[in-house]
């Protein structure tokens, strides 16, 4: 195996800060990219974001810094601009989430910059796009209510909630990953970067996948379910004699399977319950009977006989459990870098790997040895 990340050799002018850019800069880092995370002179906003901290210091920054280094630029003070121009004129590819058009005042805009660098892969991430929707904040939790998602989620009788986590922040961070590897694919081809432009509510609404296809295919509006899915059954937690566990039936042979370990061999046979669309029509019929028959052992008990038997099925744990699980399984979820602990990146290949040398940096920890490689 190569000790060396697939993206070696390529440089990244990350000009961007909160959580989408920043994400999709560290998984590039990761796979070997040599990332310059260019800051203001207050630093990313995370760095700020706290609770919770580790030494000080801010962990939701922590969590997708690692593997960069930082330098600060006051793009109004012209030497600093200056080294802002050399460093996106020598960079393979150039990251930034300024409110569409905010760069080009300072001539660090996808036209000016790649008339410079013909050869830049230049992404942009906004929120609402270039058009009509340039001027409004990309935050994740508008996006959550405008897409639609946070109709989607919390009880049915009770308000929207937002997802735990900035769901749509984190997808556009993978499109756009998705988008610049494309772009680099067609760069070896003819020679010419390109500019890849991803927004959260594009994100979001490719991201919504079934719900959206259901409107946009079906005419179908969806609405909140708490945890019932709307095209299967089950497929959501059901009480047992110490808890919820989650219990799927996927298809009508997963059914069966889970009717056989629930020794409730007749069900699959019963038309109002063999096929899964008759399952999901008939779920308030099929409900009560499942759960009489879970309340009768422990969740773990069900989780081991229900594994085994191929029905999937899992405890709700907290992330404590999550990651202990992923440990349980030999996934080995926890590294550290340079002393702080992170969650690996999840793509492992077969003949290179990913890299964990460098810390989040400290701001401008990097300034002077960038800046005297930049002016050289």
């Amino acid at each position: 195996m190569s000790g060396k990340g697939p993206l070696d050799g390529l440089l990244v002018a990350d000009f961007s800060r909160i959580l989408a850019g920043p994400y999709a800069t560290m998984l590039l880092a990761d796979l070997g990219a040599r990332v310059i995370k260019v800051e203001g002179p207050a630093g990313d906003d995370t760095r700020t974001w706290m609770p919770p901290v580790r030494d000080g210091v801010s962990t939701y920054y922590l969590g997708i810094n690692r593997n960069k280094r930082s330098i600060a630029l006051d793009l109004k003070n012209e030497a600093d601009l200056a080294d802002a121009r050399t460093l996106a004129h020598r960079a393979d590819i150039m990251i930034e989430n300024f409110r569409p058009g905010g760069l080009a005042r300072f001539g660090l805009d996808y036209d000016t910059v790649a008339a410079a660098n013909e050869k830049i892969i230049y992404a942009s991430i906004s929120g609402f796009g270039t058009g009509a929707g340039a001027g409004l904040p990309g935050y994740d939790l508008m996006v959550q209510a405008i897409s639609g998602l946070m109709s989607l989620t919390g009880d049915p009788d009770g308000s929207p909630y937002r997802a735990g986590i900035s769901v749509f922040d984190v997808m556009a961070g993978l499109h756009a990953d998705i988008g610049i590897l494309a772009a680099l694919n067609a760069r070896a081809q003819t020679g010419r970067g390109q500019h890849v432009e991803v927004n959260l509510l594009s994100s979001a609404l490719s991201g919504l996948v079934n719900h959206s296809s259901g409107y946009v295919a079906g005419g179908t509006i969806p609405f909140r379910m708490g945890n019932a899915h709307p095209s299967l059954f089950p497929y959501e937690p059901l009480p047992t004699a110490d808890g919820e566990l989650i219990v799927i039936a996927g298809n009508d042979g997963q059914f069966r399977k889970l009717c056989q370990v629930l020794d409730l061999p007749g069900l699959p046979d019963d038309p109002r319950f063999g096929r899964n669309q008759d399952r999901t029509a008939n779920r308030e019929q099929l409900r009560p009977i499942l759960v009489e028959r879970l309340a009768t052992r422990t969740k773990d008990e069900w989780f081991r006989d229900l594994l085994a038997a191929g029905v999937p099925c899992a405890p709700i744990n907290t992330i404590d459990g999550g990651v202990a699980f992923a440990e349980e399984l030999g996934l080995d979820p926890v590294v550290t870098t340079g002393g702080v602990p992170g969650i690996r990146n999840p793509i492992t290949f077969s003949d290179s790997r990913a890299r964990y040398e460098l810390p989040p940096p400290g701001l401008d920890e990097h300034g002077e040895e960038i800046r005297k490689w930049l002016r050289s």
